[in-house]
């Protein structure tokens, strides 16, 4: 069963304004994959479809094998925004607690387990800081902590490293593929940058100008384990063309 599944799925605001169109997709369990393309094109749209934040005009949808509503209802899934979104208030436990608070259990109790999402993203030792106390790198970290409380099997994530300066965003992008190999959650995954996509993904999802439409889906043959200096490798160089010539055969359409 696929983990998110879309026949002809199709979104128009009101205004007669398409933010996407026939949009067909299936991704499997255990898959990390990049949406890609020009801004405008419908990548977060379609991620905040997926999530339930926005509904569509036609087509369906199904996550975790049920309708998105049902899919937010049940917990089934992680959000990772743009911007780290934590409370200024409340520690970088109180903040990573939180969703765990909505879902009924005590601070004893989630106690565990928001040490353990700590660990993963290497922010131990930092839980009783405040957000204003850490870098920006340092909260968006906390804030994919926060997403991988309640340890849903999918993970969405828009464009979480974009605002970041390019060695923090590198160390980064290390950091969240070792943490989806010691995981092997489904990633949903929007950027911009073509060298980030091919980095990240086992395959990358190229969108077309609006109204979004996927024009191209690229399987990425890089071996899981990729160092950043993968980056330099001829292998790495052929898939980014192929992106990069997707998006402009999307242009042309």
């Amino acid at each position: 069963m696929s983990v998110v599944s879309a026949q002809g799925l199709s979104l128009t605001y009101p205004g007669n304004i398409e933010a996407l169109k026939s949009v067909d997709l299936s991704i499997e369990a255990g898959e990390f994959v990049s949406f890609i393309g020009p801004s405008g094109c419908g990548k977060t749209t379609l991620l905040r479809v997926v999530a339930d934040l926005e509904q569509p005009t036609g087509g369906t949808v199904l996550v975790t094998g049920q309708a998105p509503e049902e899919a937010r209802q049940a917990r089934a899934y992680g959000y990772v925004f743009q911007q780290p979104g934590l409370l200024p208030w409340r520690t970088v436990e109180g903040n990573i607690f939180l969703p765990l608070a909505l879902m009924g259990q005590n601070r004893a109790e989630a106690a565990g387990r928001i040490a353990d999402v700590l660990k993963m993203v290497e922010l131990d030792g930092f839980g009783t800081k405040f957000p204003w106390q850490l870098s920006g790198g340092m909260q968006q970290r906390a804030s994919i902590a926060r997403a991988l409380a309640f340890d849903a099997e999918l993970l969405l994530m828009d464009e979480p490293f974009g605002a970041l300066d390019e060695i923090v965003r590198d160390r980064l992008n290390e950091q969240l593929l070792e943490l989806w190999r010691a995981t092997r959650k489904t990633v949903l995954f929007v950027t911009h940058s073509i060298p980030e996509a091919v980095f990240l993904s086992t395959k990358i999802a190229v969108m077309s100008p609006r109204p979004g439409r996927i024009s191209k889906i690229i399987d990425n043959p890089l071996p899981a384990d990729r160092p950043l200096g993968v980056r330099e490798t001829t292998a790495f160089l052929d898939v980014a063309a192929e992106v990069r010539a997707a998006l402009r055969e999307g242009m042309d359409e």
